[in-house]
């Protein structure tokens, strides 16, 4: 496959960050164009969807005046016509939680490769039948789980797998801000987004369970709204047990803005990441504090990349850095966070 030709389904806060990782994307000379985009507000607000970029917790590059190009990018009010379409490879699935699994479905049955925003669903049992439609189809269908991408964060990853800083004695992840000003309805409704546990600090629980390779147990206390997780994570190689844990919360009066920060302690060095401040990435060792260079780019924009490689190397889904396996494990995992909350 050369161009990958993508629609986007759902316009909202997501629909337009997924829209700008695909352009940055192509502008870094990856072949792929958004080509469609559906959402049902289509039908009655064309000019403000297309003009009007949303606020966020932080700049994910999906500011700006004219977010497309109406005589290029086809825009519809349903999202049949994207499935429908032969020249569509890709589809980012960008609407409501509750409704990922049957629009992904209906991406796949039609021959579309997927990107599915997280939460993929809250019950790890409608993300297993998603995983058999993609099994089924023979596309791809990866769940947006950005943080893995993130970088200072997949640099993370990359010191836990090379082990050049020794085991982790702690880790420590906290996600902290104010709720969404965006699509206000659907965030007030924690039955269908399972509160800021569920569709924020889901980015911190997936990564834990990445980065250990899954934990066996778990104490949460809190609420939905704001808690905190202690994991139990396998001994070291030298029996010793890593301290992990996570705070989240979204209950915070508007002005306090967005934390996102990870304190990590290996044997030899502390890595200390704060997305509000610059450099975002300190390593503390033998006295010393070394800035990390990162790449540039959100990890919206590394994750896309990554599947459009994927799909024009015609990778399987098991080489994809995140799976809908995996997301049926952090499902199974955030299920217990919250029974744990009592």
């Amino acid at each position: 496959m050369s161009t990958v030709n993508i629609g986007i389904v759902g316009f909202g806060f997501m629909g337009r960050t997924h829209l700008a990782a695909y352009q940055a994307a192509r502008a870094a000379g990856f072949d792929c164009r958004v080509v469609a985009i559906a959402d049902g507000r289509f039908a009655t607000e064309a000019a403000t969807l297309s003009t009007v970029a949303p606020a966020g917790n932080f700049d994910t590059g999906a500011a700006r005046a004219e977010l497309f190009d109406r005589s290029e990018v086809s825009t519809h009010a349903d999202a049949a016509a994207i499935f429908a379409d032969p020249k569509i490879h890709l589809v980012s699935v960008c609407t409501p939680t509750d409704t990922h699994v049957a629009m992904a479905s209906a991406a796949l049955a039609a021959g579309k490769h997927v990107l599915c925003e997280k939460p993929v669903a809250l019950d790890a049992r409608d993300i297993e039948t998603l995983a058999g439609a993609a099994r089924a189809a023979g596309k791809l269908c990866m769940p947006a789980m950005c943080m893995r991408f993130w970088p200072g964060w997949s640099w993370l990853k990359e010191r836990v797998v090379d082990g050049s800083l020794g085991a982790i004695r702690s880790a420590t992840f906290q996600r902290l801000g104010s709720p969404p000003d965006w699509g206000m309805e659907f965030y007030r409704d924690m039955t269908r987004t399972g509160g800021p546990l569920m569709d924020l600090h889901i980015h911190d629980a997936d990564f834990v369970h990445w980065l250990f390779g899954g934990v066996r147990g778990v104490v949460s206390r809190g609420g939905l709204a704001h808690g905190t997780t202690l994991y139990e994570a396998a001994p070291a190689h030298d029996g010793v047990r890593p301290h992990v844990m996570s705070e989240w919360g979204q209950d915070h009066h508007p002005g306090f803005g967005f934390r996102m920060r990870f304190v990590v302690v290996f044997e030899h060095a502390t890595a200390d990441f704060d997305i509000g401040r610059t450099p975002t990435l300190l390593l503390h060792r033998n006295g010393a504090s070394e800035t990390i260079a990162l790449p540039e780019g959100s990890g919206y924009d590394h994750e896309v990349r990554h599947l459009i490689d994927a799909i024009q190397r015609g990778r399987g889904a098991g080489e994809l850095t995140a799976t809908l396996e995996d997301a049926v494990e952090v499902a199974k995992l955030l299920a217990r966070e919250r029974a744990s909350l009592g």
